[in-house]
């Protein structure tokens, strides 16, 4: 993580490196912002990235039973 003082920061660049890796800012020695890259992702991820819920849902889905895929060729193969 790269830090920069608030006072020194330019916005361009404090952006460009982002990209790389997290750029905390500081006031007066003390951390007042994080600065995260989001190029390359779209509007869904990002939401989803964030969202509470959703990892919720992925959280109870890791707790469930899980099949091999030679299990599931198996249920499908015998449903037809």
């Amino acid at each position: 993580m790269k830090t920069i003082a608030l006072e020194q920061a330019a916005l361009d660049a404090c952006i460009d490196d982002a990209q790389r890796e997290r750029v905390m800012i500081t006031r007066a020695g003390k951390p007042v912002a994080l600065l995260i890259g989001l190029e390359g992702l779209d509007e869904e991820q990002l939401e989803l990235g964030y969202s509470d819920k959703f990892w919720q849902l992925i959280e109870q889905r890791r707790k469930q039973r899980t099949m091999s895929r030679a299990e599931l060729e198996e249920k499908l193969g015998s449903a037809v």
